[in-house]
């Protein structure tokens, strides 16, 4: 699907419509123009693409990929960006990423999503409405497009916090083997959103530390808004992964802890019955020439013994504070 926009500066007016503003914008050099695509590609759209906005068919084809690190890149009049949104499915941890690749030229801005993109979708109907998010210039609009996209993985972060703390109370009152689960899972995903973040975070490093084709100079504010964004949401990331870990570490003591417990009265009991157990055996035997076996008060002596064995032992372990 390919989608456009056409914002004329003297009239101050947007037209929306397909590729055919192409052909308005080529004309009239007083207008800009966004245009946007997704899905899958194709060679005519590539073909297009480099004959209308003199794209490099290396950058097209980077764009057209469902898979490639992002990366920032200058051409001879745009700058090529490549970066990773995330799906339209993604609210929460277990989220997937889609390519979101921007071309930022001078009279354009080029946009190329490999799956749908409700920032792309959102930024649209804006601009739609709007003259002054494409009037103040396509790198501008380009740069509000990377706010969004680093706000919405912030929104997942955030939220994640609450839960965080939820668990720590749950592992000291209830430890369960799916909190567990829950907390090895965060990890898997919060490391996968530092790597997302350590990308992006270089790519704007290098965008507010030189000059690019397509970008104005006076974007630097808005650059560095981006950069700030993606620098808070990557120490976020490894905020949470860390606590994340150290929620692990403290399942593991507490479970540890509750075991030696378990462990402990049993011990406790094995102890306790071991010497009933070797009395019991002794005279269990019953050998012809054991005295005990013919006095008529040895049964009830010898469970006053095992009694008194059994309250010596328990106030041993009392005292020592086993018990």
């Amino acid at each position: 699907m390919i989608r456009a926009l056409l914002y004329n500066k003297a009239s101050k007016e947007v037209v929306s419509g397909g590729k055919e503003l192409v052909a308005a914008w080529q004309q009239n050099v007083d207008t800009c123009i966004w245009l946007d695509s997704s899905g899958e590609p194709g060679e005519t759209e590539k073909q297009f693409l480099q004959d209308s906005f003199g794209l490099h068919p290396m950058a097209i084809q980077d764009a057209q990929r469902t898979r490639h690190p992002p990366k920032i890149e200058p051409f001879n009049g745009s700058t090529f960006i490549l970066l990773k949104a995330l799906s339209v499915d993604s609210e929460d941890l277990r989220f997937s990423t889609t390519q979101l690749a921007v071309f930022i030229g001078e009279r354009f801005l080029v946009t190329r999503c490999s799956g749908e993109s409700p920032i792309a979708d959102a930024l649209f109907d804006q601009a739609t409405h709007s003259a002054e998010l494409l009037g103040r210039s396509p790198a501008a609009l380009a740069l509000r497009l990377c706010r969004l996209l680093v706000d919405r993985y912030l929104k997942i972060l955030l939220a994640l916090e609450p839960r965080l703390e939820g668990l720590e109370a749950e592992i000291m009152q209830h430890p369960d083997d799916s909190i567990l689960a829950e907390l090895l899972n965060y990890k898997t995903e919060l490391k996968k959103f530092r790597r997302v973040f350590l990308y992006h975070q270089q790519i704007f490093g290098e965008l507010k530390s030189g000059t690019f084709p397509g970008i104005e100079v006076e974007r630097i504010h808005e650059i560095i808004d981006v950069y700030e964004q993606q620098e808070r949401a990557g120490s976020l990331a490894s905020l949470y992964y860390e606590l994340a870990s150290d929620l692990v570490d403290g399942y593991i003591s507490v479970a540890s802890h509750r075991l030696n417990q378990i462990m402990k009265v049993l011990t406790v009991v094995m102890a306790i019955f071991v010497p009933l157990s070797f009395l019991a055996g002794i005279y269990g035997m019953n050998f012809e020439n054991m005295p005990e076996l013919h006095s008529r008060s040895g049964y009830f002596i010898l469970l006053g013994l095992m009694f008194t064995i059994v309250m010596i032992l328990l106030t041993v372990f009392r005292r020592k504070k086993w018990l």
